[in-house]
């Protein structure tokens, strides 16, 4: 069972992760996993069961903690614009943009759990972030600023998003993506804006450090 008695979601991730900074955004803080194979061990066959995916939300991944650095240090692309942080995990590209100066901030996630976790990390940033548990790709809101971090590693997920970026690109929005080499960005119609040498977790990525890219589509 994933919950003990009596815990609730915000119980168990405070329980299961360490409260650390990422390697490429010191200044922030986030819920994270310490011990990797044991946190995933211990959820996935119960995410499972309820139909949700494996923890995500507790690991730093390259392509988000890319984009959090690249925000931070470009606060210009998001100070008083609504954001929204696309396939959030934890939400540390939009927790990034809120200490950045964006007016507001939407955090969006299939995963219930990772709502919970954006919500968590929030507070403990001492940011607002409005979290949103549904597939945004169906909606249609004119957001200033997209971020999109580690989303193109399945192939029909992959182009289905692409299509969704490129239709907000082509309306105006700025849409920023942060991927450490996924087999389906689309690189042919990106350009880079950015590269950072990350490190991460050697048992999710079976190496030390990765490569991430900030991208955005070419005009």
């Amino acid at each position: 069972m994933l919950l003990k008695n009596g815990e609730s979601p915000a119980d168990f991730i405070a329980r299961v992760t360490t409260v650390m900074p990422p390697p490429l955004l010191p200044e922030l803080r986030f819920h994270l996993a310490a011990e990797t194979v044991a946190l995933w061990g211990e959820t996935e066959e119960a995410l499972e069961a309820q139909g949700l995916p494996p923890p995500f939300w507790a690991f730093a991944w390259a392509g988000g903690q890319a984009l959090g650095r690249y925000v931070l240090d470009h606060p210009a692309i998001v100070a008083n614009k609504r954001v929204l942080d696309f396939a959030a995990g934890g939400g540390m590209a939009g927790i990034a943009a809120s200490k950045a100066g964006a007016v507001h901030v939407s955090a969006s996630e299939l995963d219930a759990f990772a709502i919970e976790s954006i919500r968590a990390n929030a507070r403990l940033n001492a940011c607002e972030i409005t979290p949103r548990l549904e597939d945004v790709t169906r909606v249609d809101e004119p957001w200033d600023v997209i971020l999109a971090g580690d989303v193109f590693y399945e192939k029909g997920p992959a182009e289905v998003i692409e299509r969704w970026l490129s239709d907000h690109h082509e309306r105006g929005a700025t849409v920023l993506i942060g991927d450490p080499g996924r087999s389906f960005l689309p690189v042919a119609r990106l350009e880079k804006l950015a590269e950072y040498d990350v490190p991460v977790t050697r048992d999710l990525e079976d190496r030390e450090v990765r490569h991430a890219k900030v991208w955005r589509f070419a005009n």
